[in-house]
């Protein structure tokens, strides 16, 4: 009997964990409209995408803005005097880690954040040796040493989580954070005062 090795069995979970997404229930209900297409586009359509559904039409519009976020949806709706004037498609926290619903504000700015909880593990060389990981979470091999993840235009809503530029891979996938396109990111970080209150809803 031919023994198979165990690397073979790690490949192939490997693939069957990515190809069939099954790690967050949300991918295949119905009420999750991520992109408009429950994530089922290329890495780099899912881009085009996203910058074709995110729109800012803000600057001729005054009064005091609001944010919605739609768990849902995976959309941000961006509001002036309770008027739509942008939309940003998001992708809000992973199952297991959802970003809570609830009403807060913008209660931090920052344009250069680094994450103290999220990133990556490097050995002495730089390279990566554990990658996207929770330091409370995950310990710290021997001799590494831990890079935050950098999120810049962060805009913190509550402690931990924020809004700001990241990876939109078709699926919700944070660590609770929105993640947004950089443009997108980048227009609200300069138009949004703190302060500012933003919904999350499902």
């Amino acid at each position: 009997m031919r023994v198979v090795p165990k690397s073979i069995f790690f490949i192939l979970g490997f693939f069957f964990f990515y190809s069939c997404a099954s790690y967050d229930h949300r991918l295949n209900a119905p009420s999750t409209r991520y992109l408009g297409l429950n994530g089922s586009l290329s890495s780099e359509q899912r881009a085009t995408f996203a910058d074709r559904v995110s729109y800012w039409d803000g600057e001729a519009i005054s009064g005091a803005p609001s944010i919605t976020i739609d768990l849902s949806e995976q959309r941000l709706y961006y509001y002036k005097n309770e008027k739509l004037v942008a939309v940003s498609a998001v992708s809000t926290g992973a199952e297991g880690r959802e970003t809570r619903t609830g009403h807060y504000k913008i209660i931090k700015k920052d344009l250069h954040h680094v994450s103290s909880e999220c990133g990556d593990y490097l050995n002495s060389k730089g390279d990566i040796v554990l990658k996207n990981i929770v330091v409370r979470e995950v310990p710290m091999p021997p001799g590494a040493h831990f890079v935050g993840s950098p999120m810049p235009y962060y805009m913190m809503i509550y402690p931990g989580v924020g809004i700001h530029t990241g990876f939109l891979p078709g699926v919700p996938d944070s660590h609770g954070c929105i993640r947004l396109p950089d443009r997108m990111a980048k227009i609200f970080f300069d138009v949004t005062p703190i302060g500012t209150p933003v919904t999350v809803k499902r």
